[in-house]
């Protein structure tokens, strides 16, 4: 079944940043990618990339930063005060917390700590990178209704006979 909209695709990755450092392999994990095609669950040059494709299929990618994580925006990077993380707490930088903005939430990284103001980046970790993805397709499947209105695969305890009765028509 080649990979299209509303399918649950399973792949095994590996991830290398434009320095050719490697980011992420999900086999060290032994644990494959489970994603959802068409539901913005991956970067949208990589879900491209994986359009139509086959179990069995093993490919190549590279995703210049607007098909990725996007460029760095140095607005991004600001300094705010140091009790806007509570009182007493130790901080340091690479540390990521959960930060409420215009948009809703949205993760930053300490990139610097003061005495009374601490510098943090609300740029993705991998924003301005070209990344080059290795992908192997394992597995895919028709997602089931529960997971179209999730927008995620569910957990793989699921047995298939429960899969095949609520899968869409």
């Amino acid at each position: 079944m080649p990979i299209s909209l509303q399918q649950v695709v399973s792949l095994h990755y590996t991830l290398n940043g434009s320095d050719g450092r490697l980011l992420d392999d999900s086999r060290r994990r032994d644990m494959p990618l489970r994603y959802l095609h068409g539901h913005d669950n991956i970067v949208a040059g990589l879900e491209r990339a994986l359009d139509g494709r086959e179990p069995g299929d093993r490919l190549r990618v590279e995703l210049p930063p607007r098909e990725a994580y996007g460029e760095r925006d140095e607005a991004l990077i600001q300094d705010v005060a140091r009790s806007a993380f509570g009182e007493n707490r130790e901080l340091s930088p690479g540390m990521r917390f959960q930060a409420q903005g215009p948009d809703g939430p949205r993760a930053v990284t300490i990139v610097a700590v003061g005495d009374s103001r601490v510098t943090v980046d609300a740029n993705h970790p991998l924003a301005g990178q070209t990344l080059r993805y290795e992908l192997e397709v394992l597995d895919v499947r028709g997602a089931t209704r529960a997971e179209l209105a999730k927008g995620h695969p569910l957990d793989d305890g699921v047995e298939p006979s429960q899969v095949e009765d609520r899968k869409m028509p």
